[in-house]
């Protein structure tokens, strides 16, 4: 098994914290994110490999922090070559330039470099022993709130019948957490997606259009989640971490 950590973003809402600095290396409570991601993801022990996709831009500092952060598996760093959001390849287009480059033929989970949560990720390795393609999905819980992520909906046996991104009115209060667990056979629907020339930005877009070529669940955590889109989300997780 695999493991990428989507980093290859500029995040300029959070300007001028990541102008110099990669948002996936702030600190929470003096840790950088990424590290907490490191965390959850030792609960699947078959990963042997995990790939960090960067931009020219921090690769960097990618590589120095990955230089003096001891870790029991192999970490990569992976240049996408970009430089700012006007060249960036978007996250499915960086899942992609990774699964190529590394010649990918194995079963792979991809997390986004943002993503601060509390909760273990043991339930959904259970989740998925015998499903090919599962998303992750909290409950924000304030449909305003639901507006700024991709939405979905699912029937009872947690399948995805509906998937939606940033949805002006959304349907909902389930959010996609940016946690994705493909089985081997499921991994190459990136490039089919891709090579139907469909948008490779928001991983959203790809949920939107994978649900209806495949059948793919939704594991519904419970528990903290932070999405660190600005200032103001990153200060409350920081300081939330702080006080534990």
């Amino acid at each position: 098994m695999k493991a990428i950590i989507m980093a290859a973003g500029y995040a300029t809402r959070l300007y001028p914290l990541t102008e110099n600095k990669a948002k996936p290396l702030l600190p929470i409570a003096g840790k950088p994110i990424i590290e907490y991601i490191i965390d959850k993801l030792e609960v699947f022990d078959a990963i042997d490999a995990i790939y960090v996709v960067t931009n020219q831009k921090f690769h960097r500092q990618f590589e120095e922090w990955a230089h003096v952060y001891s870790y029991k598996k192999p970490i990569e760093i992976i240049n996408d070559g970009t430089l700012s959001n006007d060249d960036r390849l978007g996250a499915i287009g960086d899942m992609n330039f990774v699964i190529k480059q590394k010649k990918i033929d194995d079963d792979l989970i991809v997390v986004a470099g943002d993503n601060i949560f509390d909760f273990s990720l043991e339930a959904l390795k259970q989740f998925s022993k015998n499903k090919n393609l599962v998303i992750c999905a909290y409950n924000v819980g304030d449909i305003k709130l639901a507006s700024r992520y991709g939405i979905v909906s699912v029937n009872q046996n947690a399948q995805v019948t509906s998937f939606v991104e940033k949805p002006a009115q959304p349907p909902s209060t389930l959010a996609a957490l940016g946690i994705y667990l493909f089985k081997r056979g499921a991994v190459s629907l990136i490039k089919r997606y891709i090579d139907e020339g469909n948008n490779q930005d928001a991983p959203g877009f790809f949920v939107q259009w994978v649900y209806k070529v495949e059948d793919v669940y939704a594991y519904v955590f419970n528990g903290q989640w932070f999405d660190i889109g600005d200032l103001e989300s990153y200060n409350h997780a920081d300081a939330i971490y702080r006080s534990l």
